[in-house]
C-alpha cells in the first residue's frame, strides 16, 4: 500500500503542474487589459503603463510564468487590484466556509444515498424501490437555489428552527451547525439522489455475480454478504460518483451561498470576475485547482482500500 501512494503522490505532481500552467494561461488570454480594468476607461496611459509594470504584465510570458510559480512557492498570491488587501488573506478567510459547506453536503449524500441505494437494490421493483428512482430523479431535476428557498421558506421562516442567512459565529461549533444545516441538506439531498443511482446500478451488476451466489449458498448471512462481497466490490464507482460531486460542489455552491448569504470560494469569484480582479481571480482558480488535485488523490488512494487490485494495475 505504501508503495502505492508513493506512486499516486509522484504522478500527481506533473497533473498539479500541468493544471497551474492551465490556469496561468486562461487568466492571461482574458480578453482586455487587468490594468486597464482595474483603474477605469479614463485612466491616462502613464497610470495604465505603471500598473502594469507594477503587475509585472510588461515582462514576457515566460518571466511572468516563473514569477507565478516562484510567488506559489512562497505563499505570497499578490494583493487585490480593487481592495488592496492581501489574496491570499481574504481566500484563507473564505476558504472554512466551503470546505464546511462541501464536507456536509457530501456527508449527508452519503449517509442518505448509500443506504437507499442498497435498499433499492435489493427490493427491485417494489415500492421501495419505485419510492428511490422517483427520489434520484426529482434530485436530478431540481435547481440547488429553488431547493435551496424552499428550506428556507419552510425551515427558516414557518418553523423557525435555523436561521436565514448567515455562516454562524467563527470559533463557536454549535453556531457554525445550526447555520450549516440548511446549505448542507440543499446540496447534500441532491448529491443523495446521484450518489442512489450509481449505487443501485452498481449493486444490480455485483448481486448477479457468482461470487455473491456462492458466499449465500455457503451460509454467509446476508448483512455479511452485503457488506464484504457486494458492498465492497460496488464502492469504485460509489467513490467515483463522490469525488466527482465533492469536486463539482467546491466550484459550483456559488448559488447556494448566495441564497443562504454565507461567505465562501465562489461567491469571492464571482465578485472577482464582475470587478476584473485580475490577481483574485487567478489566486481563487490556483486554490480551485489544488483542491481538485487533491480531492482526486484522495479518490485513488480510496480505490486502492476498496479493491487490492488496483495497487498492482
Amino acid at each position: 500500500m505504501l508503495r502505492y501512494i508513493v506512486r499516486r503522490l509522484i504522478f500527481a505532481v506533473p497533473t498539479l503542474l500541468a493544471v497551474l500552467t492551465l490556469v496561468f494561461l486562461i487568466v492571461r488570454v482574458l480578453p482586455g487589459d487587468p490594468a486597464q480594468a482595474a483603474l477605469g476607461d479614463y485612466a491616462s496611459e502613464e497610470a495604465v503603463t505603471a500598473l502594469r509594470a507594477k503587475m509585472g504584465l510588461d515582462k514576457s510570458l515566460a518571466a511572468q510564468y516563473m514569477d507565478f510559480l516562484v510567488g506559489l512557492v512562497r505563499g505570497d498570491l499578490g494583493s487585490s487590484l480593487i481592495t488592496g488587501k492581501s489574496v491570499a488573506e481574504q481566500i484563507f478567510f473564505v476558504l472554512p466556509y466551503t470546505l464546511q459547506l462541501t464536507a456536509a453536503s457530501v456527508l449527508v449524500g452519503i449517509i442518505f444515498g448509500v443506504p437507499l441505494g442498497i435498499a433499492t437494490a435489493l427490493r427491485r421493483n417494489s415500492a421501495l424501490d419505485y419510492f428511490g428512482r422517483i427520489f434520484s430523479l426529482a434530485g436530478l431535476s431540481v435547481p440547488a437555489f429553488y431547493l435551496g428557498i424552499l428550506l428556507l421558506l419552510v425551515f427558516s421562516v414557518r418553523l423557525n428552527w435555523f436561521p436565514v442567512v448567515g455562516a454562524g459565529t467563527r470559533g463557536d461549533l454549535g453556531s457554525i451547525l445550526h447555520h450549516l444545516v440548511l446549505p448542507a441538506l440543499t446540496l447534500g439531498l441532491i448529491m443523495t439522489a446521484y450518489v442512489v443511482r450509481m449505487t443501485r446500478s452498481a449493486m444490480l451488476n455485483i448481486l448477479s455475480e457468482d461470487y455473491v451466489r456462492t458466499a449465500r449458498a455457503k451460509g454467509l448471512g446476508e448483512r455479511t454478504v452485503m457488506v464484504r462481497h457486494a458492498l465492497r466490490s460496488a464502492m469504485i464507482p460509489i467513490v467515483s460518483i463522490v469525488g466527482i460531486f465533492a469536486i463539482s460542489l467546491i466550484g459550483s455552491s456559488v448559488m447556494t451561498e448566495i441564497v443562504f448569504s454565507r461567505p465562501g470560494l465562489g461567491k469571492l469569484m464571482v465578485g472577482a470576475m464582475k470587478q476584473r480582479d485580475y490577481t483574485m481571480l487567478q489566486s481563487i482558480m490556483v486554490i480551485y485547482a489544488l483542491l481538485i488535485v487533491f480531492i482526486n488523490l484522495f479518490v485513488d488512494l480510496l480505490y486502492g482500500l476498496a479493491d487490492p487490485r488496483v495497487r498492482f494495475n
